[in-house]
């Protein structure tokens, strides 16, 4: 063997990719990607990607570690699943890209003034106080997550929205001095807790 072919070789064994297997759900999938372009071409945001699918599993295993990990094409994903029906070889696209996106923002690098991940934060935010979403606080933070004035503009323009909501109960105005939880949110905030001391001792390998 070359020493071409045996330095190829060893860049697709890099570090990176087994970084990504080791920590990234479903990231032992990236090896398998034969760059057929399926999944770009079913993606209906495709063409707005910096980075489509295949190209960032190319990425990974050549090594390109920031490239990847920057990358605002993780936080595009919308899972319509597209991809995953169309892939010839059935990989887990839209959960290794997602799973791409979590493990960029534990590390800090997520891009700044990315909307998607500022929704996700203040979804998960929303979500963790009673286990259940309270859809007027979380409307009410995002309408708001630029300021006072910005949210002011934009309530005003979604206020035929609000009403309709509000009108099939949606949006209740007692959501906002409590609404609804499951029944054992301790127990709930508890097992999170537990679940993230398990990932951050994963994590700690790559620190």
């Amino acid at each position: 063997m070359s020493e071409m072919n045996k330095a190829m070789i060893e860049q697709y064994r890099n570090s990176f990719l087994k970084e990504v297997e080791a920590n990234v759900e479903e990231g032992e999938w990236v090896k398998m990607c034969m760059q057929c372009g399926v999944c770009s071409g079913s993606c209906p945001l495709g063409k707005h990607w910096a980075h489509p699918p295949q190209e960032i599993f190319m990425m990974i295993r050549a090594g390109k570690r920031d490239e990847v990990l920057t990358s605002d094409s993780m936080w595009m994903c919308t899972s319509c699943y597209n991809c995953i029906v169309r892939c010839p070889r059935q990989l887990p696209i839209t959960h290794i890209m997602h799973g791409l996106a979590t493990y960029a923002k534990k590390l800090g690098l997520t891009p700044q003034n990315q909307p998607t991940a500022k929704f996700a934060e203040i979804f998960w935010n929303n979500m963790m106080k009673k286990g259940r979403v309270n859809e007027l606080k979380l409307g009410l933070s995002l309408y708001f997550k630029d300021g006072f004035g910005p949210g002011i503009k934009e309530a005003l323009r979604n206020k035929d929205l609000g009403m309709k909501m509000m009108k099939a109960k949606r949006m209740a105005a007692g959501e906002f001095f409590g609404g609804h939880g499951v029944k054992d949110v301790s127990g709930l905030q508890k097992m999170i807790k537990k679940a993230q001391e398990i990932e951050d001792a994963r994590m700690k390998k790559f620190d």
